[in-house]
């Protein structure tokens, strides 16, 4: 036997209410409609609903059991329009970004767990990416958008770019490492100390080799190579080793005082960091919402940074 659904919640809201009239407007139906509505209902299961002679309403054990049924779609019904409300404002769905270790584990995920703070019903799924396999997740729907520097010339047809973070990059080294007491920097004060590689497809790797042209050297003495933001901070840290960092990542670690900038001005990257989508994709209104968030938290943090890197005497 199949039942109407709509029937069912108005018998749920006329014994919520103790009347067909009050059922009624609680639903925004008129009187006769919802006493139409139940007498079909009756009707079709063949039984009384209401007990006879009782005011307010009374349900009898049927009628108590079909309510029951009408209370759970009601819920049902108000759980999809509040889904769907959610879905479309933004402040429900998942978000599935990609970004490049460093500047994820330094900032965005900070970011990641601000943006919980005010929407928790939104979900984020994270994964490490370098710019070639974040191109080839963005045009495979496996993310929705891409946390990447990138350069003017790197950027492909179908992708647009949006900028959050201007490019700068600089030498990294412990708060006591020995060079800090130098009052002026020399080339050859570099090539004295270990270095650290980057991460193997990194665009820090050409940032690297664009130094060493710049002093007049190919090659350093690389001590360590291949780890992750916390492992070249710990590194740095326990070492006189140096290595090329964006300066907005040692910035995000000030507060620990593990590493700090070494004044040497050195050739910077025509690149800068920003969101990277597909063109003509399906654009989720829960990552157009954390996109947003990101852009507006870099742009309260961009002053700050250029204020801390105006401050540095930069040497060459």
């Amino acid at each position: 036997m199949r039942l109407n659904e709509r029937h069912l919640m108005q018998l749920a809201a006329v014994l919520d209410a103790g009347g067909v009239s009050e059922g009624a407007a609680m639903l925004g139906l008129t009187q006769p409609a919802v006493s139409r509505s139940l007498a079909m209902l009756e009707a079709r299961v063949g039984e009384p609903l209401f007990l006879k002679g009782r005011r307010p309403l009374q349900a009898t054990p049927l009628g108590s059991q079909l309510a029951a049924q009408g209370r759970a779609i009601i819920t049902a019904s108000r759980k999809a329009s509040d889904s769907v409300q959610g879905y479309l404002k933004g402040t429900r769905g998942v978000v599935r970004v990609g970004g490049v270790p460093f500047f994820m584990d330094a900032m965005i995920s900070r970011m990641i767990g601000e943006f919980q703070n005010v929407e928790p019903e939104v979900t984020v799924q994270q994964s490490y990416l370098n710019l070639p396999e974040m191109v080839a997740a963005l045009q495979g729907d496996q993310i929705d958008l891409g946390i990447v520097p990138i350069g003017v010339l790197d950027l492909g047809p179908g992708f647009e770019f949006t900028e959050i973070l201007p490019g700068r990059n600089i030498v990294a080294c412990r708060p006591g490492h020995p060079l800090l007491r130098n009052r002026r920097l020399r080339a050859n004060d570099l090539t004295s100390f270990p270095w650290v590689a980057p991460l193997p497809g990194s665009p820090l790797m050409s940032d690297l080799q664009m130094i060493l042209m710049s002093i007049g050297m190919s090659d350093l003495n690389i001590r360590y190579s291949g780890g992750s933001l916390m492992s070249v901070i710990n590194f740095l840290a326990e070492t006189d080793a140096l290595a090329v960092l964006p300066f907005s990542v040692v910035f995000a670690q000030r507060k620990e005082n593990r590493v700090t900038v070494l004044p040497y001005d050195i050739p910077q990257p025509n690149r800068s960091l920003g969101i990277l989508r597909r063109m003509g994709a399906p654009r989720s209104p829960a990552a157009e919402r954390f996109a947003g968030h990101v852009t507006t938290a870099f742009e309260n943090l961009k002053h700050i940074i250029k204020r801390h890197e105006n401050s540095v005497v930069w040497g060459r």
